[in-house]
C-alpha cells in the first residue's frame, strides 16, 4: 500500500514593527532590490515544492494592504490565508496554526529572514518526519559571555556547545500544536523550539547558513545587498 503523502504547510510571521531598523515602514515592506523583504521570503516558499500552503501572520490592520501590495502584486498565490498577528510573537504564530487545515508537517518562519534556502527547507522537512522538532542554526563564531548586573564575567560557556538559531522551525503539527493549546499564554516563550523544550520534546539541530539573516537593523541592509548582488552575479 503507497505511503499517504504527508501535508506540508508554512507558517511566515511577519507582524513585527521593526524600531531598531528605524525605517519609515515596518521592516518586511522595505524594499530590498526593488521588491519587498516580505516578497522575498514568501517567494523562497512560493517556490519550493514541497510547501503545500502558506499562512502569512501580518500586524493589525495590514491583511488587506497585505494581499494587495505583496501577494497580488507577486503572484503568490501558495498564501491561501492571511491573519493578524496577537501582543507577542507566540500569539501570532498561535494565530497561524489555528488557521491552518489538514497539516501534518509545519514550517515557522520569520518574514524578515529572506535568505533562507531550499535546501535548508527540504532538509527541515524531513528531519521534523523522522524527529517531530527541528530547528536550523550556525555555530557561533564569537567567544560568548555570560555576564551579571554588575556588567561583570560571571561565566564562559564553551563555544562548541553555542549555536546561533534561526527559522524555520519545523514540527509535526500535532505536537506543536498541542504544546501551543497547553500554554497559549506564556508570553515567556521566545521561539517554537523553547515550547516544545518546555513541554519535554527532544528537538533535533541541523546546520543552517550564515547568510540566512534576520533583517533587524540598518546594518543588516547593507550586508542583505550584498548577498543578493552575490547571488546575481553566481
Amino acid at each position: 500500500m503507497e505511503k499517504e503523502k504527508q501535508q506540508v504547510k508554512a507558517v511566515v510571521v511577519a507582524g513585527g514593527k521593526g524600531k531598531r531598523m528605524g525605517a519609515s515602514c515596518h521592516k518586511q515592506y522595505i524594499m530590498l532590490h526593488n521588491k519587498p523583504v516580505l516578497a522575498h521570503t514568501l517567494q523562497v516558499f512560493q517556490d519550493c515544492t514541497e510547501i503545500e500552503e502558506i499562512v502569512l501572520v501580518v500586524g493589525e490592520g495590514e491583511v488587506e494592504f497585505c494581499q494587495k501590495e505583496i501577494l497580488d502584486k507577486y503572484q503568490l498565490s501558495k498564501v491561501a490565508r492571511v491573519v493578524e498577528g496577537g501582543k507577542e510573537r507566540f500569539h501570532s504564530v498561535y494565530n497561524g496554526l489555528v488557521a491552518i487545515d489538514n497539516c501534518s508537517i509545519v514550517l515557522i518562519h520569520d518574514g524578515a529572514r529572506p535568505f533562507v534556502k531550499e535546501e535548508i527547507i527540504l532538509n527541515s522537512i524531513m528531519e521534523a518526519q523522522r524527529e517531530g522538532a527541528v530547528i536550523v542554526g550556525v555555530p557561533v563564531k564569537d567567544t560568548i559571555k555570560i555576564i551579571n548586573d554588575n556588567m561583570e564575567v560571571a561565566n564562559t560557556p564553551a563555544r562548541k556547545t553555542l549555536w546561533a538559531i534561526q527559522t524555520p522551525q519545523t514540527f509535526r503539527y500535532s505536537l506543536l500544536r498541542e504544546a501551543y493549546d497547553k500554554n497559549q499564554w506564556d508570553e515567556s516563550i521566545t521561539d517554537d523550539a523553547s515550547l516544545m523544550e518546555k513541554v519535554g520534546q527532544r528537538v533535533k539541530v541541523i546546520m543552517g547558513d550564515y547568510e540566512n539573516i534576520k533583517l533587524t537593523t540598518p546594518d543588516d541592509l547593507l550586508i542583505a545587498e550584498k548577498i543578493l548582488m552575490k547571488g546575481e552575479e553566481n
